[in-house]
C-alpha cells in the first residue's frame, strides 16, 4: 500500500530538520529524503584522517536562532557552545598583529596601537551597526511580504517596515549605506587604519565571491553580526563535537516527533499532477506521494535539475537562470601534529581559540578577488583558520590538533576549460604556503588533509558553485526578492511546492530561520491557525 505524506522534505540539512520538527509538532505526517548517508547537509562532522574529526563545510556557530534552540530543546540533548575569548586575530604583513574582540575596552586598546582616532570612533560604529542589526534581526523569523498579493502585501510590508521607520535619520542613512555601498566605501567613512578596516571588512567577503570594493558587499558584513552565542549578541563559538552535533541532535528530536528520515535517497524529480505537486521520484525509481514538497536545496538545484521547466512560468524560468550563485569558497581540514607558531605570536594563547584571519588589508582582499577572476584562484588567498581542538578534545588525539581552513577567492568555474579536479591539490598547496608565510613550520606539522574545491563542495553537499549561501546575498536577492519577487514567502511556482533553505529569507548561515518560517507558511496554508500561532 502506497504511503502518503502531508509533507515531503528534500534534504536533511539543518533547515530541513527545523522545518520538519515544526510541521510534525503541528500534527503533519512528515518524511525527509536525504541524498547522503548522513543527516546534516553542510553542517556535519566527519573523520577525515585516522583519529581526527572536524566540521566539514560550515564550521562555527553564531547565527542559529535562539527560538529554534529553545523550541527543539537542543541544550537538553547535549548542544553546547564554547565562545571565542576574542573574535579574530589578524597577522600583519610587517610581522605585527591585531586582535578584535574581548570587550569594547580591549578592542579599543588594540585599535589605538594603529590609530587613536579609530579607537575613539569604535563605540559609535558599534552602536550604529547594532542599531541596524537589531531591526533586521527582528525580521529574521518573519516571512517577507509576497509581492503581488495586493492588500496582504501592503499590510505585511508596512508591518515589517515599522521598525526601520522608527530609526532616526542617521540610522536610516546607515541602512541605505549598508545595502548599497561597498564594504570599502562604508568602512572608509568610519576608520583610517588599513588593519582596522580589514578586521571588519573580512566579514564582507565570507562566502561572497566578490571584492570588498563591490557595491552591496557592506550588507554581507552586516549579515554576519546578526547572531549571538549564549545570549551574547555578535559572539561566535564552537559547538562541542563539531557542527554535526547540532544536526544529529536535531535529527534525534525530529524522529522523536514522528518524522521519518530516509538516507541515501537522492531525488531525481519533483512530480506534478496538473498544477499541483504530487510528490517526488527518487533516483532509484521509487515514487513517494506527498501533498506538499518542501525543498531544502538551493534554488539553482531545485529549478535547474529537480522541477521540469514545463512546470515553471516563462518569466520565472528566465529569472531563475539569472539567479546568482557561486561563493568562491575553498574548504580544507588539516590534521596537525602541533599548534601553528605564528611569527607575530608564536606561543600558545587565546589567538589559537579565535578566528585567525590572513587578509591584512582590504586591498589584499580586492587583489585576491581580481586574481581569482583572471586565473581561477588567488596566489595569496584570503584564509580563515579555526583550531577547534583547542577547546574540544573529542576532535583529535592528545597533544594534536585539527584546523579548519575557510578560504576565499576561488572561481566557481575555472577559466580556459580547466577542471577543479585537476587543480585542487595545487590550490590547496597555495593555501598552505599562505599560512606558512605567517606560521613557519605549519606545512611540516600537517599529518593529513581534506580538500574541497568549489566543485567538491557541489559534489558533496549540492552547493552550486561552492556557494554556502545558496545564492548571492545581494540587494536583488534579499528579503521579498529571495529567490525572486513573487516567491519570497517560501512558496514555489507550483501549488504545494515550498522552499525552506538558505536561498530564501534571511539567507545563508546555520540559522534555522528559513526552516522555521517555511513551516509557519505551510501550517497557515493548511488552515491550522491554532498551531500557526505557536510557530
Amino acid at each position: 500500500m502506497t504511503q502518503k505524506y502531508d509533507a515531503l522534505i528534500i534534504g536533511a540539512g539543518h533547515n530541513g530538520l527545523t522545518c520538519a520538527f515544526y510541521l510534525a509538532q503541528a500534527g503533519l505526517k512528515v518524511r525527509i529524503v536525504e541524498r547522503r548517508d548522513v543527516v546534516g547537509g553542510a553542517a556535519v562532522t566527519e573523520e577525515f584522517h585516522p583519529g581526527f574529526r572536524n566540521s566539514v563545510a560550515s564550521y562555527t556557530v553564531s547565527l542559529l536562532q535562539p527560538k529554534v534552540i529553545a523550541d527543539m530543546r537542543l541544550a537538553e540533548h547535549g548542544y553546547r557552545v564554547i565562545e571565542r575569548p576574542i573574535s579574530n586575530f589578524l597577522p600583519q604583513e610587517d610581522g605585527g598583529y591585531l586582535k578584535l574582540g574581548g570587550g569594547l575596552k580591549r578592542t579599543q586598546a588594540e585599535f589605538a596601537r594603529f590609530s587613536a582616532a579609530d579607537a575613539a570612533t569604535l563605540p559609535a560604529y558599534y552602536e550604529a551597526l547594532e542599531g541596524v542589526a537589531e531591526v533586521l534581526r527582528s525580521l529574521a523569523l518573519k516571512s517577507p511580504p509576497n509581492v503581488g498579493e495586493g492588500l496582504r502585501t501592503l499590510i505585511a510590508g508596512a508591518s515589517q517596515g515599522w521598525g526601520l521607520s522608527k530609526l532616526d535619520l542617521a540610522a536610516k542613512r546607515d541602512v541605505l549605506d549598508l545595502f548599497v555601498k561597498s564594504a570599502t566605501s562604508f568602512l572608509g567613512q568610519w576608520f583610517e587604519s588599513e588593519a582596522v578596516k580589514a578586521a571588519f571588512g573580512f566579514d564582507a567577503v565570507v562566502g561572497n565571491y566578490a571584492s570588498p570594493d563591490t557595491p552591496g558587499s557592506a550588507y554581507v558584513l552586516l549579515h554576519h553580526v546578526f547572531g549571538e552565542v549564549n545570549g551574547k549578541k555578535g559572539a561566535w563559538g564552537h559547538c562541542i563535537g563539531g557542527m554535526g552535533t547540532i544536526t544529529q541532535i536535531m535529527a534525534e528530536v525530529c524522529r522523536k516527533s514522528g518524522v521519518e528520515i530516509s538516507l541515501e535517497a537522492p531525488v531525481a524529480e519533483v512530480l506534478v499532477d496538473g498544477d499541483t505537486v504530487a510528490g517526488v521520484r527518487l533516483e532509484s525509481g521509487e515514487e513517494i506521494v506527498a501533498k506538499r514538497v518542501i525543498a531544502n536545496v538551493g534554488p539553482k538545484l531545485l529549478y535547474g535539475k529537480m522541477l521540469a521547466e514545463a512546470h515553471q512560468p516563462e518569466d520565472f524560468r528566465r529569472r531563475m537562470r539569472g539567479y546568482k550563485a557561486g561563493g568562491g569558497t575553498f574548504r580544507m581540514n588539516v590534521a596537525l601534529s602541533e599548534l601553528p607558531r605564528f611569527t607575530a605570536l608564536p606561543e600558545p594563547g587565546e589567538h589559537h581559540q579565535s578566528g585567525i584571519i590572513i587578509a591584512p588589508t582590504l586591498d589584499y582582499m580586492d587583489k585576491a578577488f581580481l586574481d581569482a577572476k583572471a586565473h581561477g584562484w588567488s596566489k595569496r588567498p584570503i584564509v580563515e583558520m579555526l583550531i577547534p581542538s583547542t577547546v574540544d578534545d573529542s576532535l583529535a588525539p592528545p597533544g594534536q590538533h585539527v584546523a579548519s581552513l575557510f578560504c576565499q577567492q576561488f572561481a566557481p568555474e575555472l577559466p580556459d576549460g580547466r577542471d577543479w579536479d585537476d587543480e585542487e591539490d595545487a590550490a590547496a598547496d597555495t593555501i598552505i604556503d599562505t599560512v606558512e608565510a605567517h606560521a613557519p613550520g605549519f606545512r611540516a606539522s600537517i599529518l593529513g588533509r581534506q580538500v574541497l574545491s568549489p566543485k567538491g563542495l557541489y559534489r558533496k553537499f549540492g552547493l552550486v558553485g561552492g556557494d554556502i549561501m545558496h545564492g548571492h546575498m545581494s540587494l536583488d536577492q534579499l528579503w521579498s526578492a529571495r529567490p525572486v519577487l513573487g516567491h519570497g514567502a517560501y512558496r514555489g511556482p507550483v501549488k504545494g511546492l515550498y522552499m525552506c533553505g538558505a536561498g530564501n529569507h534571511p539567507g545563508g548561515g546555520v540559522t534555522g530561520a528559513p526552516g522555521h518560517n517555511c513551516a509557519r507558511e505551510v501550517i497557515a496554508d493548511r488552515g491550522n491557525f491554532r498551531r500557526f500561532a505557536s510557530v
